[in-house]
């Protein structure tokens, strides 16, 4: 009997089923038990993967998105790589509006997936012509047959966690998940994540990483959008100067602020200690991990799970580039992490 050739039909059937990876030295002296679930073992090397194929198939069954169609979408680098790559296995045309914030590195990655990029300036108002959710509007008003994703204000966004990255968690932990920590951006990611955990166990703990800049916390917080919280900052994928509908800020328990500075170093730090290479949101959410259980949020019981969304390689132009580390004033004087490498003559 002739053996069947085991491969998979495309790329798009590698998403989810992320692994949990314990930490071990990174919080050597911190109360708890802590799990990692790694994102960057998508094949687009992040969380987004998730929403992109679940949005575009669910468009797909209900008629929405048809051959030929072009698909628009706002994002900071991430969902515009998984919508790239799904528009290529499904046949689809790619335009993208991207931050200016966005790494270099990221928006090359667009430009090699096929997509037609649209960089638009950071540090604008969500309801200025030239911020990237106006200029995503206009685009698809402009384009017939185009279906604009909308990631921020799509409760598909949520759905798709829901239906994944909960249950994974929940059956990977054995159900003995105790806190849920993760990033909070557009929001679908712990929205979804904390609706399925919370539906198993309403005791979980939630709790959002946003940045100092961003209005969650405070709207979290006062139900108020407070428009003075707003300035610009460096980490990108986390936090928002607008209120996305894709957050459900009910489930989620408290928010925990971290800065630029220390979030970079923490990625840093990952890879040196635990050899994980991951994203600058992945180093914010493990900074806030380091805050919490400084503030008495964990004990030795406690089994924490955090998300860590993307992959360092993202950030090379970036958070691992000790030049531009510098330029930001992130290093305080000439560290032995720039010298390094040796030139041998």
């Amino acid at each position: 009997m002739k053996e069947e050739i085991k491969a998979h039909n495309n790329v798009l059937e590698l998403i989810g089923n992320t692994p949990l990876i314990k930490l071990n030295k990174i919080t050597q002296n911190m109360k708890g038990n802590y799990f990692a679930k790694v994102e960057a073992f998508n094949p687009g090397h992040s969380t987004k993967d998730r929403i992109a194929l679940y949005i575009i198939e669910e468009a797909e069954r209900k008629g929405i998105l048809k051959p030929g169609d072009t698909i628009i979408e706002t994002t900071s680098g991430n969902t515009g790589f998984s919508i790239a790559m799904v528009s290529i296995i499904k046949g689809y045309e790619c335009i993208l509006a991207v931050s200016s914030k966005s790494s270099a590195d990221k928006i090359d990655m667009l430009k090699t997936m096929g997509a037609k990029v649209y960089v638009c300036p950071a540090h604008v108002s969500a309801d200025d012509p030239r911020s990237y959710y106006e200029v995503a509007k206009k685009l698809h008003s402009e384009i017939k047959g185009s279906v604009y994703i909308n990631q921020y204000f799509n409760e598909l966004n949520i759905d798709a966690h829901y239906q994944t990255t909960g249950p994974e968690i929940w059956e990977q932990t054995a159900g003995k998940i105790t806190h849920l920590v993760a990033c909070s951006g557009t929001g679908g990611t712990i929205s979804g994540t904390a609706r399925f955990l919370k539906e198993k166990n309403p005791n979980i703990r939630i709790i959002g990483i946003d940045a100092y800049g961003s209005v969650l916390q405070k709207y979290h917080q006062t139900k108020e959008f407070d428009a003075n919280e707003i300035y610009p900052y460096r980490i990108e994928g986390l936090g928002k100067n607008l209120i996305p509908t894709a957050t459900d800020f009910n489930i989620i328990d408290k928010f925990e602020k971290v800065t630029d500075e220390s979030s970079a170093h923490t990625a840093r730090e990952l890879a040196k200690t635990e050899g994980l290479f991951v994203g600058y949101t992945s180093g914010a959410a493990m900074q806030g991990i380091k805050q919490l259980e400084e503030e008495g949020e964990f004990d030795e019981n406690s089994n924490i799970v955090v998300i860590f969304p993307d992959h360092g390689s993202r950030y090379m132009s970036k958070i691992y580039n000790d030049e531009w580390m510098q330029q930001q004033g992130f290093f305080d004087s000439e560290t032995a992490e720039i010298h390094q490498i040796e030139y041998v003559k």
